[in-house]
């Protein structure tokens, strides 16, 4: 078994410890959870899932391998925390719930630092890039193109021949209808339905989704 450690330890972080379980329970023993990373509570604090082991200058000092999942919905907070790491035993695997439906599984490319909760329905022809959270009952249609840094939180539906960039968060219950894109940096409100290409750096709330300015 391997040693990992999940970053953030908040309700997120003990959902992640929880598939990683599952993980190990319905597949077969491949993780071994040493605690958590934190940069907002002190080394020592424990959950019913492990001890918070320190915060990013701990990790960055870490003596051994060790791999590491970031459980934290916030894609700019997951890119900034991602680009501080200087320790080259690090490394960042995919988590994917045992239960996750590939219609394909040889044709979708994934990168590397995904999180794919449970009850996911991926389709064929996917390109997931890396560190990207799928948060439960998901679809992604044929075709799919995903960048970095993605959140999409639950029931999400994304359509076929969907584009989405990078930094982006799609709130939950939110559709993605076909062949639309999804550019950088943009914030789909909860059941939100996209009808059309977005723009970067913005948010858009309503059925249609409509941008809306602050």
């Amino acid at each position: 078994m391997k040693n990992i450690a999940i970053y953030g330890a908040g309700g997120f972080g003990q959902e992640i410890a929880c598939l990683i379980n599952r993980i190990n329970n319905e597949t077969a023993p491949t993780w071994n959870i040493i605690g958590f990373f934190d940069d907002g509570l002190e080394a020592g604090e424990k959950n019913k899932y492990g001890t918070v082991l320190g915060n990013i200058d701990t990790l960055n000092s870490w003596a051994t391998s060790l791999s590491v999942v970031f459980a934290i919905g916030s894609p700019k907070v997951v890119m900034n925390l991602y680009n501080k790491i200087s320790n080259p035993n690090i490394e960042f695997p995919n988590i994917i719930a045992p239960d996750t439906l590939f219609l394909d599984k040889e044709s979708v490319k994934m990168g590397s630092g995904n999180v794919v909760c449970s009850r996911c329905l991926i389709s064929c022809n996917i390109k997931i890039g890396n560190f990207n959270i799928l948060n439960g009952y998901i679809t992604l249609g044929h075709d799919t193109c995903i960048g970095d840094f993605n959140s999409v939180m639950p029931a999400v539906k994304i359509s076929g021949g969907v584009t989405i960039g990078n930094c982006n968060f799609l709130g939950v219950n939110s559709v993605i209808l076909q062949y639309k894109s999804i550019g950088n940096n943009t914030t789909i409100g909860a059941s939100g339905v996209v009808v059309r290409n977005t723009k970067d750096g913005s948010t858009y709330i309503g059925n249609p989704a409509k941008r809306i300015d602050y």
